[in-house]
C-alpha cells in the first residue's frame, strides 16, 4: 500500500485524478487468517467498488513491486482487475516488468500492458 499511496501522489502531482482500491478499516490485509477479509470484501462490496472506479477511469496502474520471493509480483484481485480494464478497453500500465509466476503471465501478456520500469513519468 505504501507503494501504491506513493505512485498516488507522484500522479496527482502531475495533474491525474487517481482513484484508489478501497481497504476496510477493520481488517488486516497481512494476517495469514483471510476470513476477516473475505467477510469485509463481501460486506462493503469491495471488490464492486473498485470495478466501478476502474469504469470510471481512463486506465489503471498495477504497482507490482517483489513480495515474498517473486519479483514484481502481480496478486489475483491486481490480475482481475486487469482482466477487466482490458475489457473494458483502459489502458493498462505496470509499474514494473511482468512476473514470472506461470498461472497468469500468459493471460496478463496477452493483454499487452505498458510496462514503466519504474518511471510513473512515463504516464501521459
Amino acid at each position: 500500500m505504501d507503494d501504491m499511496i506513493k505512485a498516488q501522489k507522484f500522479l496527482k502531482k502531475k495533474g491525474h485524478r487517481v482513484l484508489m482500491p478501497v481497504k476496510a478499516k477493520e481488517v488486516d490485509y497481512w494476517s495469514d487468517d483471510n476470513i476477516s477479509r473475505v467477510e469485509a470484501k463481501k460486506k462493503y462490496e469491495l471488490i464492486d467498488e473498485h470495478m466501478r472506479n476502474i469504469e470510471k477511469s481512463d486506465a489503471i496502474l498495477a504497482v507490482n513491486i517483489t513480495k515474498g520471493d517473486i519479483e514484481n509480483y502481480i496478486g489475483a484481485n491486481t490480475s482481475l482487475e486487469m482482466g477487466f480494464a482490458h475489457y473494458r478497453k483502459k489502458k493498462i500500465f505496470a509499474f514494473n516488468p511482468l512476473p514470472n509466476q506461470k498461472y497468469i503471465l500468459d493471460e496478463i501478456m496477452t493483454i499487452d500492458p505498458v510496462i514503466l520500469h519504474g518511471d510513473l513519468s512515463k504516464i501521459r
